[in-house]
């Protein structure tokens, strides 16, 4: 007798009802018009509980004792976690060469750095930053305040992240000799992070949607750099666009933020800055973004190779080919803007020009308009700290200064322009300090050598005018 067969259990009549629940609570709107899959997973959790039907079920979420874990296991089975290490290519080549080394150059004063790997799954996200984070600032790195925060709505994809455990398919793009560098074999098919890459990530709960109503820890905020990917594509259109609101407001005023590839909206582009990067979009947080998209930021050059690098795979054919490395320095540095044309120093010459004329408002919109294109060229960063000192800016004027002076330590007149700012701001040491530096740089110089970007000023001229600031800023005329 042929086998008879088994109909599938038909979805009870308490379901919408449950459906509702589970959609206004995670956001899910995914499952929307997916009853039969929603319904699938509904039925592991009937199954587990032994609870009858949807109602029943309802009334256990309900409960004030029973409800919230049972709410865990349930978002746990209805959540998707499919990931795995330096997931698009594109967008980790653009974290490496583009978007990790300009935040860590315009950071380099304060030396802290946070990171949000918002809807993080497993971790792979989360680490695959670490790696990245740990090559670019080398043997530096603890000399740096470090903070990579993984959140997740699933407990079990937590508790996952938390062990740092994967197999093959997380690494499945990996080669051998790359996975030994960043892993410890734990058996044939298992492998656990290297402590180093582990040290500074973090897991925590949270619900995306408390972004919305308030309930959002207060200290999910002063991100740097924020990834949200393939998360975006559960929530409703409307929601979304909310979402990424919410987002950029836990940014840093230049901050940064990656979504999924098939996330991007044509409404994101009046809300932040769209920054166009080979093979893929990036978004920055920015005061003129809600009226003006930034025009798209030409590719950094890339950093000079650690003793290793994480593997990526290669780029598409149409992408052009990367010069050539050349050999690391001893210390991990940024390397500056090439100089192949004489593009920069036209640039110059004109905010130079509008300077002279006492237009600062257009000099500085040069000096900015410049950055985009050569965010590495410490003279355009020490031009603008001038400008903004005359448009009494002195707290970006600062920040443009030790902006200069980390892409160049050695520049004098930056150190100097630097030291001046900071005794007229009343903070006499720092500002006695970075004077002495450029007197210091001055003195290893001929006594008879112009200074860049001095007009004319030579060595031992500068180590005249800094002995005469150093005399006028004594206790007595500090009025100390």
């Amino acid at each position: 007798m042929a086998a008879r067969a088994v109909a599938a259990p038909l979805i009870d009549a308490g379901f919408p009802q449950l459906k509702s629940r589970i959609i206004e609570r995670t956001g899910h709107f995914y499952y929307q018009d997916k009853d039969d899959l929603l319904w699938e997973r509904v039925r592991k959790r009937l199954r587990a509980t032994g609870l009858p039907d949807s109602t029943r079920y309802l009334t256990l979420l309900d409960d004030a004792i029973s409800g919230p874990a049972e709410w865990g296991r349930l978002e746990a089975e209805i959540t998707i976690g499919e990931t795995f290490f330096f997931r698009y290519a594109e967008q980790f080549t653009a974290l490496r060469d583009t978007i990790l080394p300009e935040i860590i150059a315009r950071k380099s004063a304060t030396r802290r750095l946070r990171i949000w790997s918002a809807g993080c799954s497993t971790g792979a996200e989360a680490f695959s930053l670490s790696i990245l984070v740990n090559e670019i600032l080398g043997k530096s790195l603890e000399d740096w305040r470090i903070v990579i925060l993984g959140t997740d709505i699933n407990d079990s994809f937590l508790k996952a992240a938390r062990q740092a455990q994967f197999g093959k398919w997380a690494l499945r793009s990996m080669p051998p000799q790359e996975r030994e560098r960043y892993f410890i074999g734990i058996d044939k098919d298992r492998w656990q992070v290297r402590p180093e890459f582990r040290s500074i990530v973090r897991f925590e709960r949270h619900n995306l949607l408390s972004l919305l109503d308030g309930t959002s820890p207060l200290e999910l905020t002063e991100f740097d750099l924020i990834l949200c990917r393939n998360v975006l594509i559960y929530f409703h259109p409307d929601t979304v666009v909310e979402l990424v609101g919410a987002l950029r407001d836990r940014l840093t005023e230049d901050g940064w933020m990656l979504l999924g590839h098939a996330e991007p909206n044509p409404t994101f582009s009046t809300m932040m800055q769209v920054v166009n990067l080979p093979g893929t979009v990036a978004y920055r947080h920015g005061s003129g973004a809600a009226t003006t998209p930034a025009p798209p930021v030409s590719q950094l050059p890339a950093l000079p190779p650690p003793e290793w690098k994480p593997f990526l795979p290669p780029p598409k054919p149409a992408e052009p080919v990367k010069a050539k490395r050349q050999a690391p320095p001893s210390a991990p540095t940024l390397p500056k803007a090439p100089s192949a044309s004489d593009e920069p120093d036209a640039l110059l010459e004109e905010i130079r020009a509008r300077a002279d004329a006492g237009d600062f408002a257009a000099a500085d919109g040069l000096c900015r308009k410049a950055l985009a294109e050569q965010p590495l060229d410490a003279r355009l960063h020490f031009y603008r700290g001038l400008v903004l000192r005359e448009l009494r800016r002195p707290g970006e004027s600062e920040k443009s200064f030790l902006n200069s002076l980390y892409l160049d330590k050695s520049f004098a007149m930056a150190h100097y322009h630097l030291g001046l700012l900071l005794l007229a701001d009343g903070r006499s040491g720092s500002g006695r300090r970075s004077l002495t530096n450029a007197a210091r740089i001055a003195a290893t110089m001929p006594g008879d050598r112009q200074l860049d970007e001095a007009d004319g000023l030579t060595a031992k001229d500068l180590r005249d005018l800094v002995r005469a600031h150093l005399a006028a800023d004594t206790p007595a005329r500090r009025g100390g």
